[in-house]
């Protein structure tokens, strides 16, 4: 038993404090807090009496028939059970209120143990002082003693309260979902105001990935991986979440725009951060093939770091067309020129040859060029710095266009090599503002799609950042259809895994709405082998209908693996129509594609090897742009 505050009561002379327990304020507020628990109990008696009422979830005869009226009359019970603990609880809390040492006197004791310190001059005041500290250490027990006895005692009435969740089922308005408060069908998650969703709070469909449990949460948009997009298809299922973009087809965070590559971003097309523009990227000047972002440029084109303008190669310059750095001008070649056509370090002027000079040396410097402001070899134009080139500001080699910065392009602002069309940042692209590689369409970041969009890879359809789709905003992988977040579905809005039909949240599910799973190892019909949903599906892991082969084949009458689209007979491949054979065959995209490592439509290699790359139209040489080329190593159109 402990001992009462009231043990501890002190009148402290000369102090100003007279300390004593208790009081009706503490008591009351205890008090009104017990007394409202049995409102909380009329509120389950309430309960219960709505089972008689009329109205929706009502039968005739007045008996609750309903979900509603179940909700609340468990609620109610559940209620009633928490007065009473909440009742046991009180009573603790007022047994241990009584039972502490009131502040004050802790306080009367110290200023008392002070003032006889400060005034023991002579230690005639040892034994008071003593006899102060013995008090003050009995208050710390007894305190002690009480909050541990008020801990069990609120403890053991806290552990008698069942939890409220299994008396609140999933309120959710659609059907297949996992979850709460969902506004739509075949999500997994919570809040979400659309279909097919695998996180919270998304409006929108398909955002999410079942690959690895990616949860994507607070996208406005569809077939997001990531959190805070606006927009669709930002994110990428093998590099991870992509998160605060304003656009689609970004891989990265915070970007504007569409199809860029790396962070902050302003545009379409970029291969690194902070570029405000159109396809600009970083050169490798050892090693072309290889990426390399570029940052902080503002243009098109450029190929390198802090450029303003157009097509130039290196960092610094202001212009269009320049190699090196630090030049501002035009189609200049070497470091710190300021003019036209300059080749060589520290000029100033027009076609000037050397370093540090000023002054007029000609319509062109270099060689073998034709036009005004070359400094490169072979060109036709204007102020072009590379060779071999064909238009205005070009820094690379074999280019036909303008501003373009890598190599045999046809088109303006390609930073990339081998690029038909217009601010492409890496390779192999047919179309605009791709910075992934072997794309056919627009705004690409990932690689080898055949559509807009596009964050993840092999994908036929747009605004995808999963893998292997065969349709439109899907964040998962392998599915044929639309929104979904789960793997190698057949359909539309699924959340979970290998099912045909739509808004399925389980798995192996053939139907619409199933929060759980399937018997079986296919879902659909027709299908030989494991892993496959759709129709008449031969293998392992396809989805859609009349596929044969194994893993990652979503759509219709495909062969091989890793195949997206329709009747293609060739592995890592998205489209339509393309076709290989060999050991360098596949990796394309497009339409009506024969060779190896394609983009673009109707493209033709008889004997493809380890150097073959074509973009463009019905190109039948090795590394081509452009159309209609059947010499190796051009770009433009009708090179025979």
């Amino acid at each position: 038993m402990v001992a009462s505050g009231d043990q501890f009561a002190t009148d402290v002379s000369g102090c100003g404090v007279t300390a004593t327990i208790g009081g009706g304020g503490g008591l009351g507020r205890v008090g009104r807090g017990v007394a409202r628990g049995g409102v909380v109990v009329r509120v389950g008696d309430v309960g219960v009496g709505r089972r008689r009422l009329a109205g929706t979830g009502v039968g005739r005869d007045g008996e609750c028939r309903g979900a509603v009226c179940e909700l609340v009359t468990a609620a109610g019970a559940q209620a009633e059970l928490a007065a009473r603990q909440a009742r046991a609880a009180a009573g603790a809390f007022e047994e241990a209120l009584a039972g502490v040492v009131h502040p004050a006197v802790v306080q009367a004791n110290r200023v008392r143990t002070w003032l006889l310190a400060v005034s023991n001059v002579f230690g005639q005041n040892a034994p008071a002082i003593a006899a102060m500290e013995s008090t003050y250490e009995q208050m710390w027990a007894q305190d002690v003693a009480v909050m541990a006895g008020y801990h069990a005692a609120s403890s053991a009435a806290a552990a008698q309260l069942a939890s409220w969740q299994p008396a609140l089922p999933n309120i959710n308005l659609g059907v297949g979902n996992i979850g709460n408060l969902n506004v739509g069908n075949g999500n997994t998650g919570d809040y979400n105001l659309g279909n097919g969703n695998l996180g919270n709070a998304n409006f929108g469909g398909g955002n999410g990935s079942a690959f690895h449990g990616q949860i994507s949460s607070f996208n406005v948009g569809s077939g997001n991986i990531g959190n805070f997009n606006l927009g669709s298809g930002n994110g990428n299922v093998g590099i991870g979440p992509s998160s605060f973009n304003v656009g689609s087809g970004n891989i990265g965070n915070a970007n504007v725009g569409g199809g860029n590559s790396g962070d902050n971003n302003f545009g379409f097309g970029n291969f690194g951060n902070a570029n405000i523009g159109i396809g600009n990227a970083g050169p490798n000047m050892s090693s072309p093939a290889v990426p390399t972002p570029g940052n902080g440029n503002v243009g098109i084109g450029n190929g390198g770091n802090g450029n303003f303008g157009g097509g130039n190669t290196g960092n610094a310059n202001i212009g269009l067309g320049n190699v090196g750095d630090g030049n501002v001008g035009f189609g200049n070649s070497g470091s710190y020129n300021f003019g036209f056509g300059n080749t060589g370090n520290n000029n100033i002027g027009i076609g000037l040859t050397g370093s540090n000079q000023i002054g007029f040396g000609g319509l062109n410097s270099g060689s073998g060029n034709i036009g005004f402001g070359n400094s490169g070899t072979g060109n036709i134009g204007f102020f072009n710095s590379g060779s071999g080139n064909f238009g205005v500001g070009n820094s690379g080699v074999t280019n036909t266009g303008v501003a373009n910065s890598g190599n045999i392009n046809t088109g303006f602002g390609n930073s990339g090599f081998i690029n038909t069309g217009f601010g492409n940042a890496l390779s192999v692209n047919t179309g605009f503002g791709n910075s992934g590689q072997a794309n056919t369409g627009i705004g690409n970041a990932g690689d080898f799609n055949t559509g807009n969009f596009n964050g993840g890879i092999i994908n036929t359809g747009s605004f995808n950042s999963g893998a292997f789709n065969s349709g439109s905003f899907n964040g998962g992988d392998a599915n044929s259809g639309f929104l979904n977040s789960g793997l190698t579905n057949t359909g539309f809005a699924n959340s979970g895994n290998i099912n045909t039909g739509g808004f399925n949240a389980g798995n192996l599910n053939t139907g619409f709405g199933n929060t759980t799973d399937g018997l079986g190892e296919n879902s659909g019909f027709g299908n030989a082998g494991s892993g496959n949903s759709g129709f008449n599906n031969s293998g392992r892991g396809n989805s859609g209908a009349q596929n044969v082969g194994n893993l990652q084949i979503s759509g219709f009458a495909n062969s091989g693996q890793s195949v997206t689209g329709y009747n293609n007979s060739v592995s890592v491949t998205s489209g339509f129509g393309n076709k290989g054979t060999g050991l360098f065959s596949g990796f394309m995209s497009g339409f009506g594609n024969t060779g190896f490592l394609q983009s673009g439509f109707g493209n033709l290699e008889a004997n493809p090897d380890n150097n073959s790359a074509t973009s463009g139209f019905g190109n039948s040489g090795k590394q081509d742009s452009g159309g209609f080329n059947s010499i190796d190593f051009v770009s433009g159109f009708f090179h025979r």
